[in-house]
Order: structure tokens, then C-alpha cells, then sequence
């Protein structure tokens, strides 16, 4: 059985639910004599151009500050996008977090440019052979996964293991996760100017009247997704077992690391922090919880909103929840402490 650490906060109170977050943090390094490496990057997620329900860059503020007392180099760590937006290359990506406010230290986009770095975790599991993690990722052992608990069109909910599953993948894991083929080309916004052909760098497209990808040589890196200036390649967001495969990417993201997580109960939206628009809460703010075990974490959020809401909310995420046990990312069965 797994503990999950819990203090109520429902004052709406971004300076308050900081503190909490770092009290949690110190509850836990003392408990378990934890200690930290000289540099540990915190994984947030700094919402979409648009969205106003994300969680704020003051909610860091005291675990930033205690890191640097603790002598530990911190950062903020993400990756890009898989659809067309403000966070869909790399300097989009940091132009839009310093837009909301992530400017208290430094910004890494652990996949690149256009999201084609990235490193392989081979896992075996049974959707997903090896997972394409953002390469900057494999640089540090350590790092404090900072999640927004809410919900998401596919996967039910997202919070620790959608921090890990899609936010540690590279673009091409991005793809792998909702599709798992090479990205399609809309011919009557093709242009056939070249671009994608030119960035390519596996000879995976050809082009005349318009691009043509060659699934047998793409590796479904997504990189010309970004790069085409017409938006004319998208992924078909189709494919199958979209949420096995994000617990199954889940449980590369974590392998071999050590990791602490804190989520956020608060801004309870229908939709993901990705959706570019203002959103109104579905549920009140509950507080914030920390856990070593992110299936532990996230079982505690989903059940701690569906008392709340007293309703089946967000419950097509409990497979996600069933298949990280299986593949033994952790457990459904928790301890809630209370603090």
C-alpha cells in the first residue's frame, strides 16, 4: 500500500496552496530521509495560449525557493506539443510559459526545436515496445513531476501519469501514444513548397504536386507537423488504446528515475490545460496531495472529486489507473495521510 499525503486547501489561495505544496515536500524528505541530487528539474505544464485554469507559476514559488536553499539547481522541464498551437515548437513553447509567468528560473524543452530529440526507453509492455522520451529527460535522475489534476477528452483525467506519459514523450511518442502510425497529409492545404521534404532528416517524404510520407521509412517523429507552414500534415488522432499506451508511456518516463509527485486539486475543468480557451470549474478546489506513486496519487485525485461531486466523473480514466498497476508503474491501494 502506497502513501498519499494530503492537506485540504479549498481558499482559492495560489500563495496558500504553495506553502502546502512545500510543507508536503519537507513532510516527505523527512519521513524518508530523502535527498536531492545537485539538479532536479520540476515537470509542470504551462497551459495553452488562451487557457486561464492552468496552474499558476506562483503555486512553484516556496518548492523553487527551497530547492535553491538546498544548495539544488532547478528548471522547468517540458515538451512539445504534438497538435499545431503556441507550444508546438520550442521557442513557442518558452515564449508562451514566460507569457504566463514561468520566469522565476530557467526553461528546458527537453525534445528540441521541433520535438525530433529524443531518447528510447525500452519497456516491452504489451502496446508499446520503446518509448521516445524527450532527450533532455535522460540527462537527470531525479526530478518533482508537478501536476494539475483535471479532466481530458481521452484519457479521462489527467494528472502524474499524463505529466510522465504524454509530457515526457517526445513529439513521435506524442503520435505513438494516439495513433500509433506516420502523420497524414491534407491535400487541399498542401502546397508542395518542400518544406517537410527539407527537414526531414530519413528521406521519408517525397514531393511533387503535393508531400507524400512514406510510412515504411517515417519513424513518426511528427517534426514536419511543425515545421509545415500551411498546417497542411496533422496526426489522425485516431488509432487505438490510446490510455494503456499513455500508462505504458507512463511507466518508460519513470523508469530507472526517482521521482516525487504533487498535484494540484484545484481549477477542476472538463477539459485538459491544452485546451486555448477559459474554461469554468466542474468541481471546487479540494487542496493538494504528494506521493512517491503516481498511480497511488492519482487514484487518491479521482476518488477525493468523485465524493466531492458525488457522481462518476472523469471514471473512464480508472483502466488508465488498472493497466499502470498491471505493468507495475504502482498501486491503486493507498494510505490517505492527512496533514
Amino acid at each position: 500500500m502506497s502513501k498519499v499525503y494530503f492537506i485540504e486547501n479549498r481558499s482559492g489561495d495560489f500563495l496558500s496552496l504553495g506553502r502546502d505544496a512545500l510543507r508536503l515536500l519537507k513532510h516527505l524528505v523527512s519521513e524518508t530521509n530523502h535527498t536531492f541530487d545537485k539538479e532536479v528539474p520540476i515537470k509542470v505544464h504551462f497551459g495553452e495560449k488562451g487557457n486561464k485554469t492552468f496552474v499558476p507559476p506562483v503555486c512553484y514559488d516556496e518548492i523553487i525557493r527551497y530547492l535553491k536553499d538546498m544548495g539544488v539547481t532547478t528548471s522547468y522541464i517540458e515538451s512539445n506539443v504534438l497538435y499545431r498551437g503556441a507550444r508546438t515548437t520550442r521557442t513557442k513553447h518558452i515564449k508562451t510559459a514566460k507569457e504566463h509567468g514561468f520566469t522565476q528560473i530557467p526553461i528546458i524543452i527537453a525534445d528540441g526545436e521541433i520535438g525530433t530529440e529524443y531518447v528510447e526507453v525500452e519497456i516491452y509492455k504489451e502496446y508499446i515496445d520503446k518509448c521516445k522520451i524527450g532527450k533532455e529527460y535522460g540527462r537527470f535522475n531525479q526530478f518533482i513531476v508537478m501536476s494539475h489534476f483535471k479532466g481530458h477528452v481521452e484519457a479521462g483525467f489527467g494528472g502524474a501519469i499524463k505529466q510522465l506519459g504524454m509530457g515526457f514523450a517526445a513529439r513521435g511518442g506524442k503520435l505513438a501514444q494516439h495513433s500509433g502510425i506516420s502523420p497524414v497529409v491534407n491535400d487541399s492545404k498542401c502546397t508542395a513548397c518542400g518544406t517537410c521534404v527539407d527537414s526531414c532528416d530519413f528521406g521519408a517524404i517525397e514531393c511533387e504536386e503535393i508531400a507524400v510520407i512514406d510510412k515504411d521509412i517515417c519513424i513518426g517523429c511528427a517534426g514536419c507537423i511543425a515545421v509545415c507552414p500551411e498546417g497542411a500534415i496533422r496526426n489522425t488522432w485516431g488509432g487505438s488504446n490510446f490510455r494503456e499506451k499513455l500508462a505504458e508511456y507512463a511507466y518508460g518516463a519513470a523508469k530507472d528515475k526517482d521521482i516525487i509527485y504533487i498535484s494540484f486539486i484545484i481549477n477542476v475543468t472538463q477539459d485538459c490545460d491544452c485546451a486555448g480557451k477559459a474554461m469554468e470549474p466542474i468541481a471546487g478546489d479540494i487542496g493538494v496531495l504528494l506521493s512517491k506513486d503516481p498511480v497511488a496519487l492519482d487514484a487518491a485525485c479521482l476518488d477525493l472529486v468523485q465524493k466531492e461531486k458525488r457522481i462518476e466523473l472523469f471514471e473512464k480514466g480508472r483502466c488508465v489507473l488498472e493497466h499502470a498497476q498491471k505493468i507495475g508503474l504502482g498501486s491503486l491501494s493507498y494510505e490517505l495521510v492527512k496533514l
